[in-house]
């Protein structure tokens, strides 16, 4: 028998990106807007509200990648019209993985939110840098990202935070940071 759904995801991604299983499963069995879907081929988690979507993890099963598989399962998001949300590792020189997860993202119609920047907390009070990518049916400006992103970081991320992770979370205004076209902080959110 193969890995069940939570040790496929998390033997792929950093442990510094996973939630407990346990917290998982109360964002299953308690918020109304998280779900989760697992085929044969892949495994993704993701919250649906009315105005966006947010895929909190995206997993094509091993010996399924490189197949279309992932872009299929963008597509089938895509044609709710809503605006998709994910967070993404940085390009490290160091792990070609994110190089590879960057493009193809951005082959899939994804693109980075410049002007917002977000710095999670680990479970040991280290800084985790992410990026945020989107994708949106219609044009839209990047500080509709950053309010769905706080929606997601207070109801997704700091979920009974105070139970799994033993310790308050950041605020979502230290957290997600508007920036100035040239790079300063301007605003936090």
């Amino acid at each position: 028998m193969g890995k069940d759904w939570y040790s496929m995801l998390a033997s792929y991604f950093p442990d510094e990106e996973m939630k407990k299983r346990a917290q998982f499963e109360d964002l299953l069995a308690e918020h109304d807007a998280y779900f989760k879907k697992e085929t044969d081929e892949y495994v993704v988690i993701y919250a649906e509200f009315r105005d966006f979507i947010f895929i909190d993890y995206l997993l094509v099963k091993p010996n399924i990648r490189s197949k279309g598989v992932g872009s299929k399962v963008l597509q089938a998001f895509k044609k709710k019209q809503k605006m998709i949300l994910l967070e993404v590792e940085p390009e490290n020189a160091e792990d070609a993985d994110t190089l590879k997860r960057i493009r193809f993202y951005e082959k899939n119609g994804f693109q980075k939110a410049e002007n917002i920047e977000y710095v999670r907390e680990t479970a040991d009070g280290k800084a985790l840098y992410m990026d945020i990518y989107y994708w949106s049916p219609e044009s839209l400006d990047e500080r509709e990202i950053l309010n769905a992103m706080t929606r997601i970081y207070k109801e997704i991320h700091n979920f009974k935070s105070h139970k799994y992770q033993r310790r308050p979370q950041l605020d979502s205004s230290d957290v997600l940071i508007w920036k100035e076209e040239n790079g300063s902080e301007i605003q936090k959110n």
